[in-house]
């Protein structure tokens, strides 16, 4: 049985710890996106280290049809936030290589949550503080996740924790029902991320943390991700000579 009040107690005296250690005095740099991951470890920071030092970043590509719910996470915390709108940085590098080199929509996917990534590390250099990473165990575990864009970060609070787990955390420090609840949508191509994976996270959770799946096909599915995207969860392989 999860123990959410446990789990969010040591958590918050996780992250009073990682700055104690590294950082102390800083402030923590969130993304804002107005999903729960985000919510969720931006509220966790203010209950560790106060509403005084987190700082919200929002980031928009152009229009963002659900910024309201960005916005409405940072009047309810409290915290200081900025907006910055990533467009015209995305078009400037998509048309600054070359025609002969057509990126593949892969590429055109992950440039954006990279240049946030890039956005986010500018903020924390400026404002003397350390990128909290928002990604779940849920989504890592597919590889729903972009290397060295979302995936990326200092600290990571909530890497071990599943979307069931990182919502009933949210409910338990009381966030608006909406940005707990609210229907993930990837923010890259408009689909909603179980429209994307072909599965539920209530199926995924289940069998992540107990192994128990009762559709064969969707487990083959979910272990095929799995093992396809174990590479984005290990450090980078660094040849050592031997000298």
């Amino acid at each position: 049985m999860f123990d959410a009040l446990k789990v969010k107690n040591d958590c918050v005296r996780w992250i009073r710890d990682f700055f104690e250690e590294n950082g102390k005095g800083c402030n923590a740099v969130i993304g804002i996106s107005g999903g729960k991951d985000s919510s969720v470890a931006a509220a966790l920071c203010v209950e560790a280290l106060g509403k005084e030092r987190v700082i919200g970043v929002l980031m928009p590509n152009g229009v963002q049809e659900d910024i309201d719910m960005a916005y409405r996470l940072v009047e309810h915390l409290g915290i200081e936030h900025y907006t910055v709108n990533i467009k015209e940085a995305v078009d400037a590098v998509v048309n600054a290589i070359p025609k002969s080199l057509p990126l593949c929509e892969q590429s055109k996917v992950n440039l954006p949550p990279r240049i946030r990534m890039s956005t986010l590390y500018a903020v924390s250099q400026s404002r003397n503080g350390r990128v909290v990473n928002t990604c779940n165990l849920s989504e890592d575990w597919v590889g729903y996740s972009t290397r060295y864009g979302d995936a990326a970060g200092d600290l990571s609070p909530m890497s071990f924790l599943t979307v069931t787990e990182v919502k009933a955390i949210g409910h338990l420090l009381g966030l608006p029902y909406e940005l707990v609840e609210k229907t993930p949508i990837d923010g890259l191509c408009g689909k909603s991320d179980e429209e994307n994976l072909g599965f539920s996270y209530e199926t995924l959770d289940k069998y992540i943390r107990t192994g128990i799946i009762d559709d064969l096909k969707t487990k083959e599915i979910i272990d095929k991700r799995h093992k396809a995207n174990l590479f984005k969860l290990s450090f980078m392989p660094c040849f050592k000579p031997e000298i």
